[in-house]
């Protein structure tokens, strides 16, 4: 709960201030746009290529809680081709065209809010602070200094509550008004984030014993079964609306990945090819197919390489989550650094609390990037020689970021 609070504070920090470069550099690259804006190639590599890793490592683990999810109502199901399954039907929508796709993406998330409504409201009856609270500090029931590794190694599951909701920015290019509309999405999407985040945590945790879900992919309908039984009719409708919610951020990351593959692309630092664009639906097509690519592959790889003992797709959330913390601490660092070196840049939305609010964001970055190595130094490394590898590509492909169209966003001030 203390580390849920500590991140949604950070998170709500950082979408305010975010907001800011968003709407004044309204580009389909995102963070990527920034951070070459502030630092030049090298810098939008740095959270580019962290924002990649972000958005491509994250959909095989929800993909993989979508086919947990319909395996408990078709036990017959095998939740790895159910995963599959997911990443053709929402590649195939998001190729169709971005009108089909965000319409899509409102109703589901719209669905998912009501769920998690219906969800919280079914289970009241059943909930009790002191269910929430025993065994609430490293199995003690008050705080001491044994908590403080738990509280550390839960700070990217923390951050999953909210992970990729900056992936809004990345629609920029195709938003109507994105000056008006962005800040809207953002600020809306934070704080309706919050409060369900929060409210599902609790109300889930406090129906029983919370440790029985700490480690299943299907924690809200066992919640519920807690209260209702095995054969209530809230339980069934549960899992269905459940699936909403995992479909909107499933299918929202997937926009999110495919406009960052082909930004990068379009820009020289990805095969020029993944820049291309479907003739008739104008989607970036071979970028949406790429990131599935990945993804599948290690949907499939899951049971066959292990990483200190835990699965691959839970090894990648926790390098989706590395490459978030990455992006979050570049893009804090190009909005002190763009207020020094383009103070006349149009800024329609400017971040609140300047400049304390994107220095809390800036400072719990870190603060959590120190955390996440310290307790995760193997997936670090293997992040951290991912970036080195991408440098390395960087380096290699100068020529080909000379050949790149002129972007008049992409320019750097001295």
């Amino acid at each position: 709960m203390v580390v849920a609070l500590a991140v949604a504070a950070m998170y709500c920090a950082f979408i305010f201030s975010f907001t800011e470069l968003t709407t004044a550099i309204p580009h389909a690259g995102g963070p990527f746009a920034y951070a070459y804006r502030a630092f030049g190639p090298t810098g939008g590599f740095i959270a580019g290529f962290a924002t990649l890793i972000e958005f491509v490592f994250a959909p095989p683990a929800i993909a993989m809680a979508i086919g947990a999810y319909l395996n408990v109502q078709f036990p017959a199901l095998d939740p790895k081709w159910v995963a599959c399954g997911a990443y053709v039907i929402f590649m195939t929508l998001n190729i169709l065209g971005v009108g089909i796709a965000a319409t899509f993406e409102l109703i589901v998330t719209l669905l998912a809010i009501f769920e998690l409504l219906v969800f919280m409201g079914v289970v009241a009856p059943g909930f009790s602070w002191s269910h929430f609270t025993t065994n609430g500090w490293a199995g003690a029931d008050s705080f001491s200094g044994l908590a403080l590794p738990g509280m550390f190694a839960a700070i990217p599951f923390a951050i999953w509550f909210f992970l990729a909701i900056e992936g809004a920015s990345m629609a920029a290019e195709e938003a109507k008004d994105p000056q008006r509309t962005i800040p809207r999405a953002l600020g809306g999407g934070i704080l309706t984030l919050t409060v369900l985040a929060i409210g599902v945590m609790v109300f889930a945790g406090g129906v029983g014993d919370w440790r029985a879900l700490s480690n299943i992919n299907d924690p809200l309908p066992q919640a519920m079964k807690t209260v209702v039984g095995n054969g209530s009719g809230w339980l069934h409708m549960l899992v269905w609306l459940g699936l909403f919610g995992l479909v909107a951020s499933f299918h929202g990351i997937i926009m999110g990945y495919s406009r960052q593959i082909y930004s990068l692309a379009r820009a020289g630092y990805l095969p020029a090819g993944l820049a291309s664009l479907n003739r008739r639906t104008r989607t970036p097509h071979l970028a949406i197919l790429a990131g599935g690519v990945v993804g599948i592959a290690a949907i499939f790889s899951d049971s066959l390489i292990t990483i200190s003992g835990m699965p691959l797709t839970a090894c990648i959330v926790t390098m989706s989550v590395f490459g978030a913390i990455v992006m979050y601490i570049t893009s804090m660092a190009a909005l002190f650094k763009l207020r020094r070196s383009e103070p006349k840049l149009i800024r329609p939305f400017r971040a609140p609390l300047y400049p304390l609010a994107p220095a809390f964001a800036l400072g719990m970055a870190v603060l959590c990037l120190v955390a996440m190595v310290w307790y995760n130094l193997l997936l670090a490394l293997i992040f951290a020689a991912m970036m080195l590898g991408g440098y390395l590509w960087f380096r290699k492909t100068a020529a080909a970021r000379e050949r790149a169209p002129v972007d008049p966003q992409l320019r750097t001030v001295s």
